[in-house]
């Protein structure tokens, strides 16, 4: 399944979600056309996978769970099969790697420190929920959230240092940036918590009586940037913001409309619920001036910084299927099609890889898949890295 040559590439490690900073962006590089280095179908029975989180990679191993309660640790270079750590339930955590050890939670309600070289279990804490959230190391704490359970933070022997409760939250994400936790914590608000201190700095509270769904926020030296998606029964409503990450206080916020493909079934319902399965949903972006979304509707927007005003659009026939990755100057991403036979066998359109200018929105590149991407790309030298809902787990690299 090798289609493109090897040769001597630099090999960048991707450690944690959302790469350095959360910012969905790394400088290193990646310019298409790209061609397939292999590709593995998972052992998951179902027809369709309802999400696919990012691998995280270190030196020549990529690692990731998957749906079929496995946990796996893959040789870059050829898809080999290093070890294979087996859950009782669907592993739809994102893990997260430091020296000799990988994090991961389980829907078994576990989560689990494993040794990196031979996939041997260094210990295990059980929570009583699910784990769907990210987990990250943060000095020595690593921290994770299980589903309306609780967020907890453990030493780096598995023993537990203190918790918050979470009534609300599944999937959850969040951010830590100088010691700042930055997340969705209760009664459907976003805040900042000191983790040294063990309280609330700030809390921006929302008063709705309707679901609502917090993006993963990505951080610079001043602001903390995400989105919202409010489901009123009637529709989606996006909202964009940018918050001053030290005291809390708008800097701007953005209304828009979700954007309905033109061949899309309007199904708001699905479509929201549909969505939180995926914990980089709505997840931005940051490159340069601009903060950029793709939302999971129509549209892919890039917002500047500063003022929140939109630097340019780039609408498609279907809906995007995965938060984007920027890699140098060019934005990575999926994009639904429709796979229904049509007359004569012939299938409308299938999934893409869509790589657009970070400059202008302007489009690139394409690349027809088996199967939508779930997870946002992941970037590790010259290679790129993705699941899709057809469990196919897709290794790519420059051809030139």
């Amino acid at each position: 399944m090798i289609a493109a040559a090897a040769g001597c590439q630099p090999q960048l490690d991707w450690l944690e979600y959302r790469g350095k900073d959360g910012s969905g962006a790394t400088t290193n590089a990646l310019y298409p056309p790209l061609g397939l280095r292999w590709k593995l179908r998972l052992q998951f029975k179902g027809d369709e996978a309802a999400s696919f989180n990012p691998p995280i990679i270190k030196g020549e191993t990529i690692f990731f769970g998957s749906s079929d309660g496995n946990f796996y640790a893959l040789d870059a270079e050829s898809g080999y099969m290093r070890w294979i750590f087996p859950t009782k339930n669907a592993v739809n955590s994102v893990p997260f790697a430091d020296d000799d050890t990988v994090y991961f939670g389980s829907n078994d309600g576990t989560v689990y420190a494993v040794n990196i070289e031979d996939g041997k279990e260094r210990w295990r804490f059980a929570t009583g929920n699910t784990v769907q959230s990210l987990i990250l190391r943060y000095g020595d704490n690593v921290i994770f959230t299980s589903d309306t359970g609780a967020t907890f933070f453990l030493d780096l022997n598995g023993k537990l240092q203190h918790k918050i409760p979470n009534p609300v939250w599944s999937h959850h994400t969040f951010q830590v940036y100088d010691g700042i936790v930055y997340w969705a914590p209760r009664l459907r608000g976003f805040g900042a918590y000191d983790i040294e201190k063990r309280k609330f700095l700030w809390n921006v509270r929302v008063n709705i009586n309707y679901p609502v769904w917090y993006s993963f926020p990505a951080i610079d030296e001043e602001n903390v940037y995400y989105a919202s998606n409010f489901f009123t029964g009637r529709g989606s409503t996006l909202q964009y913001y940018a918050l001053n990450r030290v005291t809390g206080a708008e800097v701007w916020e953005k209304k828009r409309e979700y954007d309905w493909s033109r061949f899309s079934a309007q199904n708001a319902d699905n479509i929201f619920y549909r969505h939180v399965d995926l914990l980089d949903y709505m997840a931005p972006s940051l490159w340069g001036d601009l903060v950029i979304y793709t939302s999971g509707d129509s549209t892919v927007r890039a917002f500047y910084k500063e003022s929140g005003d939109i630097a340019w659009t780039r609408q498609f026939d279907y809906h995007t299927s995965s938060a984007p990755t920027i890699a140098g100057d060019r934005i990575y991403f999926g994009v639904l099609g429709d796979e229904r036979e049509r007359s004569g066998g012939v299938i409308e359109a299938l999934p893409k890889l869509v790589c657009l200018s970070a400059r202008t929105g302007d489009v690139l590149w394409e690349m027809d898949l088996e199967g939508a991407v779930l997870s946002a790309p992941v970037i590790s030298g010259k290679r790129m890295l993705f699941g899709t809902d057809r469990n196919m787990f897709y290794v790519l690299e420059e051809i030139f």
